[in-house]
Parts: C-alpha cells; structure tokens; sequence
C-alpha cells in the first residue's frame, strides 16, 4: 500500500480500471466560500492518490477532470452529497454515477444513528481508523504526514464497504430505493450550489 501525493493534478494511467473512491477536503463546510484542497482517489488496488490544489489554483487538472467526468466509472463516496458539490464547483465536471456508503448505511443500519466513516469501518470491516486530523488546515503549503495518511484513508475502504453493503440492501430489499438515492444525488448537490441546502422540497410545509 502506497500514497501518492501529486500537485494539481492526477499522472495520466494512474488509476486501473473500474470503480474508484473518491473524498475531498477543503477549507471549510461552505463551498463557495471553502476552497477545495486536495481530491483523493482509489481504484480500490490497495494505492491510494492525492491530488493538492495550492491557493490561486486554476484547477485546470485535465486527467483528474476526465476521470471525474467518465459516465463508465462508478464513483465511490461517504456522503457524496458535499464532495459532488466542491467537484462541481472548483473543478467544474459532475462526478457521477454515484454510490454512497453514508446513504446505504443509513438505509440498512436503522438499528444505529451512528453512520460516520469510522463507524462503518470498525463494525463492517472491523478496523479502525483516526479522525484526528479531520479539522487540520488542509490549505497550508505542506501537508504532514498525519494528513496524508488521514486523507489516504478516507478512500481506502471504501470499497470494501460498498461490497458488504450491497449484500446488506439485497438483504433487506432495499437496493432499489439505494439506487434512486444516488442518482438524485448530483441534483441534490447542485440544490446545495444553488440556494437550497437544508430545505426539503418535499415536504409538506
């Protein structure tokens, strides 16, 4: 298992084929005002990758971008929703389609409210990972090796978690409504973009 770190954007054939996890981090909770800092990747081979974005970043990233947008690649994420929305804002690209482990957990693990990453991981996978670095300043201009491997492991499970959960949704009857979650899912992010993020249009009042 190796980390690689890259600035601005992704080597070209990084990455195999099929499925790939992905995080973001940024400066903040708030998109437009929160820069985006480093986007990182898995394809699930035991590598992960980090791509850094310095202040005045013009996020050109040309492979990362083809990546992002490729309608052949199935996109992991935990809680989708906020990282398909500082893709789309910085890097300009949708990231779909979709598979989100925060979604599925919440629709097969009704038996808990506890649906974070480091949750998942302990009791699914049975291991544990640390979220120590979670509130660090992702936007100085080195990274230590504490964040990098704290972001290294924010994608390094996650397939491994969409195998356990599919088997969960199956289970339970409950992949087609999985699915439909996460297809809205970039349109629920551009609601974000737009003005709309903690309005339930659907509800009643």
């Amino acid at each position: 298992m190796t980390v690689y770190f890259h600035e601005e954007d992704l080597p070209a054939g990084a990455l195999g084929p099929g499925a790939i996890a992905i995080d973001t981090e940024t400066m903040g909770l708030i998109t437009p005002r929160d820069r985006l800092c480093v986007v990182q990747i898995s394809d699930g081979g035991g590598d992960e990758h980090l791509v850094r974005f310095n202040p005045g970043s013009d996020y050109a990233a040309p492979n990362l971008k083809a990546v992002l947008a490729d309608p052949g690649r199935l996109k992991l994420y935990h809680f989708a929703r906020f990282d398909l929305a500082a893709i789309r804002h910085y890097l300009g690209v949708v990231a779909a389609p979709v598979y989100c482990t925060k979604i599925a957990s919440r629709l097969v693990r009704t038996y808990t409210d506890r649906h974070g990453l480091k949750e998942l991981v302990r009791e699914l996978l049975g291991q544990d990972i640390s979220k120590q670095q979670q509130s660090s300043d992702w936007g100085g201009p080195v990274l230590s090796e504490a964040q990098r491997d704290y972001a290294a492991s924010d994608v390094r499970f996650l397939h491994a978690l969409r195998e356990e959960l599919d088997r969960r949704l199956a289970r339970e009857g409950r992949t087609h409504l999985a699915q439909a979650c996460f297809d809205f899912l970039p349109a629920r992010a551009e609601l974000d973009l737009a003005g709309w993020p903690e309005i339930d249009l659907f509800a009643h009042v």
